[in-house]
């Protein structure tokens, strides 16, 4: 039996000693090894490509270098399975791609008042009977109402207020004259002294 093994050793051993067989085996060794340094090497890359923190590429190529030649492709994966999931490229994209989103909600027209979806050339809204835009006294065409002037014809508009105040100007009352005591006045003969008063202004400059 100790000479039946014996036998199986001496030839592994002659196997072993070929010189074919040991630069074999210095190959694979070699390439094992350039395959280590190369997985801490996608390690970093793809860490810069993920992150932006300065130390966490070296973090990941050290974990992979830490793990020998022997386990590093266990340190492959598990580095897979903990690293960030999207690139930052694919972050930026995804923003974008948000925000792009956003600015197409935002430029689409709503009520201020209701918030219902209106359309550009409305000028009151629909539903609350909110005032959306208003009519250039010049050109006609639809104008914003905090514009300060027309974007077509260059019509400067009067601030509100103005507006107001000359479209209805003040009337002053002409004043009366107290009624003896015991006496009643009536609102038709109050209204024709309102209506009267003027008149008799009117004759008495003319009589002037």
């Amino acid at each position: 039996m100790d000479e039946i093994f014996q036998g199986i050793g001496d030839a592994i051993g002659s196997i072993l000693d070929n010189p074919v067989i040991q630069l074999g085996f210095q190959l694979a060794v070699i390439y094992w090894v350039i395959l280590w340094f190369a997985a801490a090497y996608w390690a970093f890359r793809d860490m810069q490509s993920r992150s932006d923190n300065a130390l966490a590429p070296y973090l990941a190529a050290a974990f992979i270098i830490v793990f020998t030649p022997a386990l590093f492709p266990l340190a492959v994966v598990t580095y897979k399975i903990i690293r960030p999931q999207e690139r930052i490229g694919e972050v930026y994209e995804r923003n974008l791609a948000e925000e792009a989103m956003l600015a197409e909600i935002e430029a689409i027209p709503h009520c201020p008042t209701c918030d219902r979806r209106v359309d550009p050339a409305w000028i009151i809204c629909p539903s609350c009977r909110t005032r959306l835009n208003r009519v250039c006294p010049n050109c006609s065409r639809l104008v914003g109402l905090d514009w300060s002037l027309c974007a077509w014809c260059g019509r400067e508009f009067e601030r509100h207020d103005a507006i107001a105040a000359a479209a209805a100007p003040i009337v002053s009352l002409p004043q009366r004259e107290a009624l003896p005591a015991g006496e009643v006045e009536t609102v038709g003969e109050r209204i024709r002294s309102s209506v009267r008063a003027p008149r008799r202004a009117s004759d008495s400059v003319a009589e002037r």
